[in-house]
């Protein structure tokens, strides 16, 4: 078993397609090719899954078997097909057709080179793939499938981050299918784009969200023995720069040992539920005390998934994020577009929260500190303080369009501030959107985008696409060469092509 795997406990099938037409020893070989091709990637740290060799597949009935198989299995996310000889793709209409899984169309051949003085008509015999993968792909193609095609030798760098990158994907999407996301009280009243066709999420996308009254999460709060706030506060001060007045014997520390309660409360309610992603509201915090604020950003740091004021659509985008991303270096986090800096040398936007921003994006050691939040009508909240350190990223935001839903992503640049920021008592990020603000802003306007989004650091546009076309759902892309003219005509042609595919 390959080691360094991020998603070890996931796999993806390995199939290899060929007919019963070359007789046994060729298809000894065809197999012997395809264990050796499937064992090099499963040995790939790049591709963060294992990648298992299925028996080479010669009729319809062995191909709709395996697909049925890989449906059925828990641990398989998704499925990598190559065609080593040719392989008749009326063969494979009743497998793909019951295929739920992610499928990979891999494009490659065992041999890199030609052996230009010893090729004849056996090799050729044996090395069909330039033309077995074009049957497979016209039949691909005429079913409709969605798909990833990657096209290259097995052994390339770039074969294998693409690879790579799908698989991570399709962990999102296995996520997806699964993950329950939990809702104390409901969306901030009146506002719109954290509103949303939750029956639609999870027949697209998997997603299954559960309303609570916060009446739940204090139950479970009261509930949490001082023994464990001990613990956790005692966690508090060894990882995190506690500022006096919360540390024991400070004139707020019970402000900390109650955060460190509803932090507890929370953990406890999320994992006896089976959640892995929720959402709560200022205007809804019943008997809390304060409104979670470390609670909420040590658990987006240990993978859950996170969004204000209701906004579940962002809190589920946050913990697929969080999986395909796993165990790349940079972090992922809840994020809101806040205020600009329009300069016209530098234009750039500063994003934050009111407290809940994800410590995996820090720079240096984060600070625990308590302020006032204005709006609540609740004790100050404890906070982590901390701003995200610099490099590429992009922002991620998901809207109901009403008949579809929309990914919406913009590649973007975090970047120091120009100054300290010794007054500002939240957690932040300074960006420069690509192509330009004003360019970048405009588009995310014209898309509808939301004000919630996923700013991550470790996946971009590549690992999104993969899980859009997953999932069938629209991605809209806004980088370096965004064009306005260009992407407002993109939004229009969308609108007509994706409702074309649903009358469909």
């Amino acid at each position: 078993m390959a080691t360094g795997k991020a998603l070890g406990q996931l796999e993806v099938w390995f199939l290899t397609g060929s007919q019963e037409l070359y007789g046994d020893d060729v298809l000894r070989q065809v197999d012997g090719h395809a264990r050796e091709i499937a064992a090099s990637l499963d040995a790939e740290t790049a591709i963060p899954v294992r990648v298992v060799h299925k028996p080479v597949v010669k009729s319809a009935e062995s191909i709709r078997q395996v697909c049925l198989e890989a449906n059925a299995a828990e641990s398989c996310v998704g499925v990598v097909a190559w065609m080593h000889t040719f392989s008749p793709a009326k063969m494979w209409i009743a497998g793909l057709r019951s295929l739920q899984q992610p499928l990979l169309h891999l494009h490659t051949q065992f041999n890199r080179d030609l052996p230009w003085a010893e090729i004849d008509m056996d090799f050729m015999n044996l090395n069909q793939s330039a033309h077995g993968d074009r049957e497979f792909g016209f039949m691909e193609t005429r079913m409709g499938l969605r798909r990833k095609t990657v096209v290259g030798h097995w052994r390339d760098p770039a074969v294998l981050e693409r690879i790579g990158t799908w698989a991570r994907a399709a962990c999102g999407w296995h996520e997806a299918q699964t993950l329950k996301v939990v809702r104390f009280g409901d969306n901030m009243r009146l506002v719109a784009v954290t509103e949303g066709d939750k029956v639609e999420a999870q027949l697209r996308l998997g997603i299954s969200v559960n309303g609570y009254g916060v009446s739940a999460l204090v139950e479970a709060v009261q509930a949490v023995p001082d023994s464990a706030v001990q613990q956790l506060v005692d966690e508090y001060e060894e990882q995190y720069e506690v500022v006096p007045e919360l540390r024991a014997g400070g004139e707020r520390h019970k402000s900390l040992r109650d955060a460190a309660r509803i932090e507890a409360g929370l953990r406890s309610f999320l994992e006896d539920g089976g959640f892995m992603a929720f959402t709560d509201t200022f205007e809804d915090l019943g008997a809390l005390p304060q409104l979670p604020g470390i609670a909420v950003q040590r658990l987006l740091a240990d993978g859950y998934g996170f969004g204000a004021e209701g906004d579940w659509k962002t809190a589920a985008l946050v913990r697929v994020a969080k999986v395909m991303s796993a165990g790349l270096e940079g972090g992922t986090s809840f994020m809101e577009d806040y205020t600009y800096h329009l300069s016209p040398e530098r234009p750039k936007v500063l994003g934050a929260h009111m407290l809940e921003v994800c410590p995996s994006i820090a720079s240096g050691k984060p600070a625990c500190e308590i302020h006032p939040l204005s709006i609540g009508g609740k004790d100050d909240p404890v906070r982590l303080v901390f701003t995200a350190g610099p490099g590429p990223a992009v922002v991620v935001g998901m809207l109901d369009l009403g008949d579809r839903f929309r990914l919406l992503l913009n590649e973007l640049d975090v970047v120091e501030p120009d100054e300290g920021l010794p007054q500002l008592p939240v957690a932040r990020a300074l960006w420069e959107p690509r192509p330009d603000l004003p360019t970048a802003v405009e588009a995310w306007l014209v898309a509808g985008g939301p004000h919630h989004t996923v700013l991550c650091y470790a996946i971009g546009r590549d690992a999104f696409g993969d899980f859009a076309e997953i999932a069938g759902i629209e991605l809209l892309v806004i980088d370096a060469d965004t064009r306005m003219a260009d992407f407002a005509k993109e939004v229009r042609w969308n609108q007509a092509y994706f409702h074309a595919v649903r009358a469909g």
